[in-house]
């Protein structure tokens, strides 16, 4: 049988209650029931009963918030191997080892460093060994122990909230559920009453109460009115340990509103209302404002006004405005204070949202009595009629009267009134008005056929006060007379074959009249009195107003006469009669066998097939036209070519001139006057340029020619000077190459330019003693030379 050594753990937990010893082998999650005992064994784990113990714990508690100075004593370590000698040596790990709990290596002491508190951490969890000091190997198999912190009423009720907000509606029942506030403690629940909490009110009585354990907070007053106080502010206290004294407590602020409901009705807050408005107040105009009062709130105050009873029923309407929860009174139809002055309502100002259960406070609705009170105001003139139609015969004479209106001052006063006519409606000035009475006369004379109606204005307007006016339509109708004769519907030219027949038909005629008959038109038609009898035609009535043309004798030749002109008169059946004569051209052509016209004209005989003139004169116009076209698009082809250097004096830009052949050297004078460049005293001031079109209005001003040694910077400063003050100079900038080296050289001017006119003067012997460099030049020269010479 194997020896198991023991290891032992004496404890002082300085509490007045029974330790329990609880043997534990492995971490568990809970504490080992009393009694249970759990035994290692070598490396096997097993619960034995009635065994050799290795190894014996217990769980134990230790005070939190320890406020002793020194180190809090947890328990003492011992194994049976330890014999004294400083050999063993302990080891404490787990939770907070080595800072939260340290052990004393020698002698197993295991003490609390810090003040340990439940409700950061109420369990810890620890193991012990023991080893050799000299080898470090154990002498005994690991186990682990449990601290457990008991636990003291170290913690307040803590509410979730600071302030609470609630609303209940005003007039609930006693009782009526308000809110429920909920406070917490840290302590731990399981031990003692630490965190046992109970709730009390401390302000808010006695219109609210609170249940003790629950935190349900009610009303404990019936019938609290929202108008007499709106907002309640609660106190509630969480208590622990039962609510015993010595408990922690801890409070909230609880704020409670009442919220309207409609329990009262609208009270005016006075009976009679007085207003005054102008006769003149146009209708829809607002007279005045009247409210009835409500001490309810939103919807609940919202009210609607009407009009019950009274002798201004239909003179005035009343609206309710929203926003101001107003009456406004306003004017239906338009007032006369001549007619009445004084107008009583009765208005009723009733509530829309209405509760069911406040109705037994009374009805939710009061009126009241307005008086209103026109006022006289000065009226412009009011005519008799709203609009005026009169009737006047075409035929009238100038200065006719035809009608009159009439207007009147409404006002108590009767001033007198002036009439007028708007020229605006009569630009003509067709008519005009007697100022004083009104009548309307003619001023020039009308005609049915060309304006039937005239629509005019006129203005009445008081003689005292001529802002004071009013208007009125007058509408005129023009009544027709038999002014005019009857003539052809339309113009008739019509033919006759040549071929033709007597008696036989050629026309029918009809005729219109302009003027107007209430029984129908009635036209009588007849040739004229010089064509009745010597005319080839004849004319026959039809009593339709309509006539037809007949022939009076058979064939007809054009040649002889090409056109008839049939004089034709129409007279109506009116009074007085009226008559025309109308003239029918009636030409004469020829027709084939069935009637059919084939030609009208003489010089279709001449000319029977062909254009017209107009089409040869219209062919002959579109070939000239697009002849000339052509040339001038040809010529405007052959114009076209390089534009010149310079077009025109006005053009100042900038020349840039290429010049792709070599030239002809010095003997070539005609491309450029080279003068300037062999010396200055050779410079002809006169010549002009030749780039430009010479300037005829001012002539170039040259200074002295510089002689001698004058330096050649001296030289060309002069011409700078001279340029810039010359005004026939070009505004673009010129370059100038001056290729005149000078008189200071010894070797005087090389350039052929200075030399003479004739070549046959120079002596070209000098070069062959400037040495072997002017060698080739002296052979060249001295070639020529010698040829001229042969």
């Amino acid at each position: 049988m194997r020896t198991y050594h023991c290891f032992w753990l004496l404890f002082w937990a300085g509490q007045p209650h029974q330790t329990f010893l609880t043997p534990l082998s492995q971490r568990t999650s809970g504490f080992p029931e009393k009694g249970k005992v759990l035994v290692l064994s070598g490396n096997s784990r097993q619960d034995l009963h009635r065994s050799k113990r290795s190894w014996m714990w217990n769980q134990f508690f230790l005070l939190e918030e320890y406020t002793g100075t020194d180190y809090q004593y947890v328990g003492k370590l011992h194994s049976d191997q330890d014999k004294g000698d400083g050999s063993l040596k302990y080891i404490l790990s787990g939770d907070g080892a080595g800072d939260l709990f340290i052990i004393n290596e020698n002698t197993g002491d295991i003490q609390a460093t810090k003040r340990l508190d439940r409700e950061e951490k109420p369990v810890y969890i620890l193991r012990a060994q023991a080893v050799n000091r000299r080898t470090g190997r154990p002498v005994e198999p690991e186990s682990e122990f449990i601290i457990k912190i008991h636990d003291i009423n170290d913690n307040e009720p803590m509410f979730t909230k600071d302030v609470y907000n609630a609303s209940i509606p005003e007039m609930s029942d006693v009782g009526t559920f308000v809110v429920q506030v909920t406070a917490t403690d840290a302590d731990d629940p399981t031990y003692g009453n630490s965190a046992k909490v109970v709730y009390s009110i401390l302000q808010g009585q006695p219109y609210f109460s609170v249940e003790s354990e629950t935190g349900i907070i009610k009303t404990a007053l019936l019938n609290m009115d929202r108008e007499n106080r709106e907002q309640y502010q609660v106190v509630i206290q969480a208590k622990d340990m039962g609510g015993q004294m010595g408990g922690l407590s801890g409070t909230t602020t609880v704020n409670i509103t009442l919220t309207d409901v409609n329990d009262n009705p609208p009270r005016f807050p006075q009976s009679t209302y007085q207003f005054r408005v102008p006769e003149s107040t146009p209708p829809g105009s607002p007279v005045g404002r009247i409210k009835a009062n409500d001490a309810d709130v939103d919807e609940n105050a919202e009210i609607e006004y009407s009009i019950t009873e009274g002798d201004g029923y239909d003179m005035f309407g009343i609206t309710t405005d929203k926003d101001t929860q107003e009456g406004i009174i306003s004017v239906k139809k338009a007032l006369d204070f001549e007619s009445k002055s004084l107008y009583i309502l009765k208005v009723e100002a009733t509530n829309i949202h209405v509760d069911p259960r406040f109705l037994y406070l009374g009805p939710f609705k009061d009126s009241a009595t307005v008086r209103i009170h026109v006022e006289d105001v000065d009226e412009p003139p009011v005519f008799s009629r709203p609009a005026y139609i009169m009737e006047v015969k075409e035929d009238v004479l100038i200065d006719t009267v035809i009608g009159t209106v009439t207007a009147q001052d409404p006002d108590a006063a009767k001033n007198p009134v002036k009439y007028s006519v708007d020229r605006h409606t009569d630009m003509d000035r067709v008519f005009n008005i007697n100022s004083g009475n009104g009548s309307i006369f003619t001023s020039k004379p009308l005609d049915r056929e060309t304006l039937l109606w005239h629509n005019i204005t006129v203005i009445a307007a008081e003689i005292n006060n001529p802002k004071q006016s009013s208007r009125v339509p007058v509408f005129i109708k023009v009544l027709d007379v038999n002014d005019n004769a009857p003539e052809f519907a339309m113009f008739y030219e019509t033919f006759v074959c040549e071929n033709a027949k007597a008696e036989q038909l050629i026309q029918t005629l009809s005729a219109v009249d302009k003027d107007d008959s209430y029984s129908g038109h009635q036209f009588s038609f007849s040739l004229a009195p010089e064509a009745a009898t010597t005319s080839n035609f004849t004319l026959q009535d039809n009593r339709d107003n309509t006539a037809g043309i007949f022939t009076r004798k058979n064939r007809y030749n054009r040649h002889e006469m090409s056109t008839y002109f049939l004089p034709v008169v129409i007279s109506d059946n009116d009074y007085p009669i009226q008559s025309s004569t109308e003239t029918v051209t009636i030409r004469v052509c020829a027709c084939d066998h069935r009637g059919k016209m084939l030609s009208c004209n003489a010089e279709a005989l001449i000319h029977p097939t062909g254009l017209s003139t107009g089409a040869l004169i219209a062919i002959l116009l579109c070939i000239i036209i697009l002849l000339v076209t052509v040339v001038l698009f040809a010529a405007l082809r052959r114009q076209r070519k390089k534009e010149p250097l310079i077009i025109s004096k006005e053009d100042i830009r900038d020349n840039i001139v290429s010049y792709n052949d070599e030239g002809g050297g010095e003997e070539d004078t005609q491309a450029f006057d080279i003068g300037t460049l062999r010396n200055p005293e050779a410079i002809d001031d006169n010549k002009f340029r030749r780039d430009i079109v010479p300037e005829t209005l001012f002539m170039p001003q040259r200074t002295a020619t510089l002689r001698d040694n004058t330096d050649v910077r001296d030289f060309i400063n002069q011409r700078l000077k001279e340029n810039d003050i010359d005004p026939t100079a070009p505004p673009y900038d010129s370059l100038a190459t001056y290729a005149y080296e000078g008189n200071g050289s010894v070797a005087e001017s090389l350039s052929s330019l200075e030399s003479v006119t004739t070549d046959g003067d120079q002596d070209y012997d000098y070069l062959s003693d400037w040495g072997p460099r002017f060698k080739k030049l002296a052979d060249m020269y001295g070639a020529m030379d010698s040829d001229k010479d042969s």
